[in-house]
């Protein structure tokens, strides 16, 4: 049989219970702070290759209007540079932006530039004929790659959809000129190309402007569709 404690012991026991429950609770050390979104490795680079199509189109677009004389070696360069180099930059800058639609249209496009640069390269200079249905399957080529780049392009932004859209007329005039020189004139094309320069122009500058000041200034149209 146990024996009653003392009265004292209990009250000493009371005690130390009291000062158990006034002892502060130990503190949670805080959370860290959440890291800071990451910056992208690179600035973004479709003011450029925007900029180096509109001037490339400028250039084939006044040839096709007879503003200037159509002389494929005075053409070289804007092909080279603006059409085929700026863009190029554009696209592996992209690529390192993990920016799909834009490393993928900017690459593509610019290796066309390239394709076409070199094809009148060959013809001035390597003592080739041209020989336009040759050239046109390389058109058609590129074709069907603007088509589903144009689709791609309803997810990005209004702007980015004109110009793709305006870049498949150009393209299916100029496979259609290879068989029918007499029905499709290249003024035509030229018109279509003048769309495709003022757009260009427009949402390099957009862009530009916008990154600069960190919210949109110039608009470039909502989405028409979202793919996520």
């Amino acid at each position: 049989m146990a024996k009653p404690k003392p009265e004292e012991e209990e009250e000493e026991e009371e005690e130390d219970e009291v000062k158990e429950d006034k002892k502060p609770a130990k503190k949670e050390a805080p959370a860290p702070p959440a890291a800071p979104a990451a910056e992208p490795p690179v600035c973004e680079p479709a003011p450029l290759g925007l900029l180096g199509l509109a001037v490339a189109a400028l250039v084939l677009m006044s040839a096709d209007l007879g503003v200037t004389a159509a002389k494929p070696a005075l053409m070289l360069p804007w092909t080279l540079f603006l059409g085929a180099t700026a863009q190029l930059i554009a696209g592996f800058m992209d690529f390192q932006r993990k920016n799909i639609f834009g490393a993928t249209v900017f690459t593509g496009f610019a290796l066309l530039w390239y394709g076409i640069t070199l094809t009148w390269a060959i013809e001035l200079w390597g003592g080739v004929a041209m020989d336009p249905k040759h050239l046109t399957m390389g058109f058609l080529g590129y074709l069907v790659f603007g088509l589903y780049c144009t689709v791609a392009a309803m997810g990005t932004n209004k702007v980015l959809f004109i110009i793709m859209v305006f870049i498949d007329i150009a393209v299916a005039l100029l496979v259609g000129r290879a068989y029918y020189p007499e029905t499709i004139e290249a003024n035509i094309i030229g018109v279509t190309l003048f769309f495709v320069v003022a757009f260009c122009f427009y949402a390099s500058f957009a862009v530009l402007i916008n990154q600069m000041a960190k919210k949109t200034v110039f608009p470039m149209g909502a989405p028409l569709i979202k793919f996520g």
